[in-house]
């Protein structure tokens, strides 16, 4: 599998049908576009802060990825002016080597509820069990209810530790210990 050449097709909740690819460095003005379309809620649970945008650096972060260390994947959807990108996920590994990555999505707020979480997360975990990956971790605001949802809802087996305002979620991608 080639996770920088990587693209399906989904039919979402309501019937429409989208696109799950791996993003590409040209996308920055689609991500940049889909940042200010987010309302204050989705960017602070995704970037556990308030930020009105995102730096040149974040971008590049997000937009270039190596396709080994960190896999990136965008939600597109057809629009009469092209495509529009509808959300995003990705995994960093935790180091050379590691078994485990961190993963972080993100919705935006039009097509919330709509599985687009839970698509994301199928399509990396694919990747991820291909790559030879064994668990993925997250950080999610207790708040965050919804993430947790497709969380229990992924047919992974998952265990969860609260600190404070925070969970520390951990899915394992063990094919022994898939439900």
């Amino acid at each position: 599998m080639d996770p920088q050449g990587y693209r399906e097709s989904e039919t979402l909740n309501d019937g429409s049908v989208v696109t799950i690819r791996s993003i590409r460095t040209e996308d920055g003005d689609s991500v940049l576009e889909a940042f200010k379309g987010m309302d204050k809620q989705s960017v602070y649970r995704r970037f556990f802060s308030p930020k009105k945008e995102l730096s040149q650096a974040e971008l590049e972060q997000l937009t270039n990825v190596d396709f080994s260390n960190v896999v990136a994947l965008v939600v597109t959807k057809r629009s009469v002016e092209g495509e529009l990108l509808v959300g995003g996920g990705r995994y960093a590994l935790g180091g050379p080597g590691a078994t485990e990555a961190e993963i972080a999505f993100v919705t935006n707020g039009d097509y919330r509820g709509l599985g687009i979480a839970s698509l994301i997360l199928k399509h990396l975990a694919r990747i991820a069990r291909e790559a030879g990956l064994m668990r993925f971790d997250a950080e999610v605001l207790a708040e965050n209810q919804p993430m947790l949802a497709v969380f229990r809802r992924s047919g992974l087996p998952m265990s969860l530790k609260r600190d404070g305002g925070i969970f520390h979620v951990t899915l394992s991608l063990q094919a022994d210990q898939l439900q």
